[in-house]
């Protein structure tokens, strides 16, 4: 029945979406609760404070709720509406032959990204399960795409991923999950300490692939999305704890280019359990 219900949503023109998404949007904003807490201070801090800011960006969340289903369900029509200005950042990395590691925020439409550089060759996702067990049959066709291989967020999945990039082929996650407690560390976002995960650093480090960051701009009125590409630079000494710190601020500078798309809703901060202390030099 919830499958039935998004192939009718997917038929839907994407206009229709966009502004259907964004006025729900701002009316869940409207009640006072936890989601609009959290999303005001998260942009705070970030530097966006003002009430208008906040009002725009649940207009955004909601605009991603409802374009979901026509990514998932009516790719061929969402892939014709991207463009794209930095495509020669993903050509360069794909021609150095040893695979590429892209990397997706929480920003925009980040269900389009995979699906759009499917075109380039083959590429690899790692996925969590829906917490509602309704919502996989829906993943589960989502993902069934010549090229798009999704594999789950475990050790099986890394292995995959490390396949894949000996065979020169491109693998994709979304970097700023808070991960289990065992699987990051502390690291400064937007000046605040963010429990962040150390497996894309690490395969970049094991594998000195090319790191790749993108997201799918949502266009006004409903005219598709821009592809955004940025390369991310090693940085000097290329250890553990500068990747992570390097990916964390290559994200800053990606939402900084389109903020308001940037899902601030997120409990980015959140403390797993059992994780390490925050260290005093990352202590506000």
């Amino acid at each position: 029945m919830f499958l039935f219900l998004l192939k009718l949503i997917a038929k839907l023109p994407l206009p229709w979406l966009h502004g259907i998404g964004r006025c729900l949007g701002v009316l869940v904003y409207l009640f006072p609760g936890r989601y609009r807490n959290r999303l005001r201070a998260n942009a705070a801090q970030a530097g966006y404070d003002s009430s208008a800011f906040a009002r725009q960006a649940a207009a955004e969340t909601g605009a991603m709720i409802l374009e979901t289903p026509k990514v998932w369900l009516d790719t061929p029509t969402c892939l014709h509406k991207c463009i794209s200005t930095d495509e020669h950042v993903v050509t360069q990395a794909l021609a150095e032959g040893k695979g590429v590691l892209y990397l997706t925020p929480h920003l925009g439409c980040f269900e389009i990204t995979a699906r759009i550089l499917v075109k380039h060759g083959p590429i690899t996702v790692m996925f969590r399960p829906p917490r509602q067990a309704f919502i996989e049959p829906a993943m589960r066709e989502s993902r069934n795409m010549p090229g798009l291989n999704a594999v789950p967020a475990s050790v099986r999945g890394i292995r995959e991923f490390l396949r894949a990039l000996k065979r020169g082929e491109a693998v994709g996650m979304l970097p700023d999950q808070v991960p289990s407690s065992g699987d990051g560390m502390w690291a400064p976002f937007f000046g605040r300490a963010a429990y962040t995960m150390t497996l894309a650093a690490k395969l970049a480090l094991q594998t000195n692939v090319p790191v790749v960051l993108t997201a799918g701009e949502r266009l006004p009125k409903g005219q598709g999305w821009r592809i955004h590409y940025l390369r991310l630079h090693l940085p000097e000494p290329a250890t553990l704890e500068s990747m992570v710190y390097a990916i964390n601020n290559a994200m800053e500078t990606l939402i900084q280019r389109f903020p308001a798309q940037y899902l601030w809703s997120y409990n980015r901060y959140k403390i797993p359990p059992e994780a390490p202390a925050i260290p005093s030099s990352l202590q506000r």
